[in-house]
């Protein structure tokens, strides 16, 4: 059985505006942060930092400080002025390079490539929101991150998918039922569904494109978890924890990997308690990896000095 000091934790979490309310209180931010403190993460994955770049990037330095972590912060664009973050450990992780993403659509990604202590092969990390009122351009940004799944990379990445599972069997939801006068939201219809053989259907492009039963080009570790490893909670749904008028929760917030990481990983919690719903309408994702095996799997067998093969 694996111990603390033996994981390599690994949070993401959507914070609704950053915690800044409309009366410029930002108490849920610094409650926030206490969440995520606790967890004692390696890696946090974060959407919406409003603000952050905001006088001199006064309030992403303070979460790194609380956090004990370096940030990576994604720049804002004319669409959006919530940019995701990176935050890693660095007593853990060295930064390799960092490569920032932009379309012109949807929102731009800076995704740091960092390389973990005692191995070989740089590791990309990605905190993701995909567009939330378009498809067609979630659909893109799903594509484009098929990058970081090309043969002999490495790369973990996750956040605010704005879209559904596409195998849902095993879901706890169904997906929602867009004739359901309860849903009284039409932008959101309009927002989360796709045409398919001449009806509207739910969105689940985005992981089709990702984890695609054909040849998924990454493990979608929440259905790992949940299906293979049979851990209860792991497919627990994410979002909204707080509105009503868009249908059921939904498993909207997901963590991936590149399979060749996918065999390190312990367990996939969706955190949904009353600390994390007060503070965001999103639950907050923590995966644990063994630490060891994911060193192993940064460092090719090739690459192992002889005397340390068995």
């Amino acid at each position: 059985m694996t111990t603390v000091a033996d994981e390599i934790r690994v949070a993401s979490w959507n914070v609704e505006h950053n915690g800044f309310d409309p009366d410029g209180s930002d108490e849920r931010r610094h409650r926030a942060y206490e969440v995520m403190a606790r967890l004692e993460p390696h890696i946090v994955l974060r959407q919406e930092e409003t603000n952050a770049w905001h006088n001199h990037g006064r309030i992403r330095h303070q979460e790194a400080q609380r956090l004990g972590l370096t940030s990576c912060l994604s720049p804002m664009s004319p669409d959006s002025r919530t940019p995701a973050a990176v935050l890693y450990d660095p007593a853990l992780f060295t930064l390799v390079e960092e490569i920032t993403w932009s379309t012109g659509i949807g929102k731009p990604m800076t995704i740091p490539v960092v390389r973990m202590k005692e191995t070989s092969q740089p590791l990309s990390l990605a905190s993701v929101h995909l567009c939330p009122w378009s498809p067609q351009i979630r659909a893109i940004e799903a594509s484009r991150l098929t990058v970081l799944g090309e043969p002999g990379k490495y790369a973990l990445f996750g956040g605010d998918m704005n879209s559904y599972p596409h195998r849902t069997g095993a879901e706890k939801v169904a997906l929602p039922n867009w004739s359901d006068p309860a849903l009284t939201d039409a932008a959101h219809f309009q927002h989360r569904t796709v045409e398919r053989d001449g009806k509207r259907v739910s969105d689940t492009v985005p992981d089709e494109i990702l984890s695609g039963a054909g040849k998924p080009v990454f493990t979608e570790l929440g259905h790992l978890a949940g299906t293979v490893r049979h851990q209860p909670g792991a497919l627990d749904p994410t979002a909204s924890l707080w509105r009503r008028d868009q249908g059921p929760r939904q498993r909207i917030d997901r963590l991936y990997c590149t399979p060749n990481l996918s065999g390190a990983l312990i367990s996939l919690e969706v955190v949904a308690d009353n600390e994390v719903t007060a503070v965001s309408d999103h639950a907050l994702l923590l995966a644990r990896f063994d630490r060891a095996a994911m060193q192993r799997a940064l460092t090719p067998v090739s690459e192992t000095p002889e005397e340390n093969r068995a």
